[in-house]
């Protein structure tokens, strides 16, 4: 079971799933301007920051990349401060 969690096929899967979650907050943003006509950054936009960038530093971690992973470890600083800040002035929502 533990060759399984090093294997390359594994932390590949591991770093393209990141990189889907991180990418997918580009589509949401773009999605919620569209609809709206203005610039948006959606509630979403931060937690598919917050989440992809955890996953990319886990593999950037496994990878034992550390330009990699301080970047990704500076992102989620912002990214958690940022949602943190969305949630606590969100508009309530229309009825």
């Amino acid at each position: 079971m533990n060759e399984f969690f090093t294997s390359h096929p594994f932390w590949y899967v591991i770093g393209f799933i990141g990189q889907a979650l991180f990418s997918s907050r580009f589509l949401v943003q773009w999605w919620a301007t569209e609809r709206q006509r203005r610039v948006v950054i959606p509630v979403a936009f931060w937690y598919f920051s917050l989440l992809g960038g955890a996953v990319l530093l886990l593999y950037a971690w496994h990878q034992r990349d550390p330009v990699f992973a301080i970047g990704q470890a500076a992102g989620l600083l912002v990214y958690g401060r940022n949602l943190t800040w969305a949630l606590r002035h969100r508009e309530p929502a229309a009825p």
